[in-house]
């Protein structure tokens, strides 16, 4: 199973330079950590601080890896209160093809 560090790794080469984001988000993971994607920067940027995001979006650590492997839909985990979103949903929906493995 992956750690933090790696899953990291992943986004930021998923989200390369300029994701076409175009705004910030926190993958809130509860103590497992965070991911800060600050797609606003150019270029983008990924890191595991905890800042301000237009969007945060929260799920444990399981859920995510399940989503990320295509074992979760994130609409369900939503509709389940599985996976959390506040602010932006449309940016949201924008994250979810760059989280697949």
């Amino acid at each position: 199973m992956a750690d933090l560090a790696q899953v990291t790794e992943h986004i930021r080469g998923a989200v390369g330079d300029n994701s076409g984001l175009g705004k910030t988000v926190k993958i809130d993971l509860g103590e497992t950590g965070k991911i800060f994607i600050d797609g606003a920067s150019v270029p983008n940027t990924v890191t595991n601080e905890d800042k301000p995001a237009d969007t945060t979006v929260t799920v444990s650590w399981d859920d995510f890896i399940a989503m990320s492997e295509g074992k979760l839909d994130g609409m369900m985990a939503f509709m389940q209160g599985k996976l959390k979103i506040a602010g932006d949903m449309m940016i949201a929906q924008k994250l979810i093809p760059l989280l697949k493995r």
